[in-house]
């Protein structure tokens, strides 16, 4: 008997795997196609190309499935030009392995498909049904700038998140690597970065390589390279490390580093863009995530945590908001009822939340 979400599972590994041949392509590029959203926010061809991609996939095999990503296609029915440098990359990202293509659903037809793909990401989310979540790109601008990001997808059921996939392909292949920003701009080519993440509800966490060396293995897919992961006891939590957010406008960094003197935490904080956080302490590299309310009328987008919740609880850890209250993915599209994200094994999570509380509370 096949495990729960088995088919979920093997769809959202393979289209994350597919979107970062994409991702990989453009990222060594000169011009990435940069556009500014309403609220600023960079999107680039490849944002574009991979939610096509990955919506395609989630159409051709779960049809009645709600979709709500990040990206919408109206610039590019405005801007032509720019459509079809998009579409110039999408038609050509394709698995090696013709059986896993097939398995997708096969490829985007044309132009027209791949416009249609990526609005079919306009879902309004909720606590009802089957409800995926897309992030082509989380960390546009870590991607731009040559550091991380990650392709995000999830399937929240119900308002829980079931399945969880990361591709990461700056992070190091090696589970043991540890958590450094000097891993920022990767090597072309180099078989030693490129990290898959996945997990599904009870069934724990794993990484595998992508094995996306473009011009090489690009697009093969060996599941058997699968490792289990799970987040490092930490004896002792002054010799912890502490991820956070490059950008000063998603998180506050000032307080999070008066939390790390109030736990004694003497190492700097590493930080790097997107859900790559999450993935890297799920396996150890590092072991806290703090993400702190720089707005009191901010909203978190769930497109931005689901799979890096489901594989840090899957890997033994603990997620909450900075009030400890679980993330609640079933609000619609944001995490309406959530403030900030603290992230940390079990063991000491409690004790992050308590210094947390009392820096925002001072």
């Amino acid at each position: 008997m096949a495990p729960p979400y088995a088919k979920e599972r093997e769809i959202a590994e393979l289209a994350v795997q597919r979107a970062t041949i994409l991702t990989r392509r453009v990222f060594h590029n000169t011009s990435k196609g940069t556009l500014s959203k309403d609220d600023s926010s960079p999107v680039t061809i490849a944002d574009f190309g991979a939610q096509a991609l990955i919506n395609h996939a989630l159409r051709k095999n779960f049809p009645n499935d709600e979709i709500v990503a990040e990206e919408e296609a109206s610039a590019l029915r405005a801007n032509k030009q720019l459509s079809q440098e998009i579409w110039s990359q999408v038609k050509i990202a394709r698995l090696k392995d013709q059986h896993a293509e097939a398995v997708l659903g096969g490829p985007v037809e044309d132009e027209e498909q791949m416009l249609a793909a990526i609005d079919a990401g306009h879902g309004k989310g909720g606590d009802r049904g089957r409800i995926w979540t897309v992030d082509p790109i989380d960390g546009t601008k870590g991607y731009l700038r040559g550091g991380q990001y990650a392709v995000c997808l999830a399937l929240i059921v119900d308002g829980y998140v079931k399945v969880g996939v990361l591709g990461c392909p700056n992070l190091p292949v090696d589970n043991d690597a540890p958590l450094s920003a000097v891993l920022e701009i990767p090597i072309r080519n180099s078989g030693d970065t490129g990290v898959l993440f996945a997990a599904t509800k009870g069934l724990g966490a794993i990484s595998r390589p992508l094995n996306g060396n473009l011009g090489q293995d690009d697009g093969n897919l060996r599941l058997d390279n699968s490792q289990t992961i799970s987040m490092r006891p930490v004896r002792d939590i002054a010799e912890a490390s502490f991820c956070e957010s490059v950008e000063p406008g998603h998180s506050s960094q000032r307080e999070q580093a008066l939390i790390a003197e109030r736990l004694g935490i003497i190492k700097p904080s590493v930080r790097m863009d997107s859900q790559a956080k999450y993935g890297s302490i799920a396996r150890g590299a590092g072991d806290l995530y703090l993400r702190l309310p720089v707005r009191a009328d901010y909203q978190e987008k769930i497109w931005d945590h689901a799979a890096g919740d489901l594989i840090v609880r899957e890997a033994g850890g603990e997620v909450t908001d900075v009030d400890g209250k679980r993330l609640d993915f079933g609000r619609g599209r944001t995490l309406a009822d959530n403030k900030g994200v603290i992230a940390a094994p079990k063991d000491i999570h409690e004790q992050v939340l308590l210094a947390t509380k009392e820096v925002l509370e001072s």
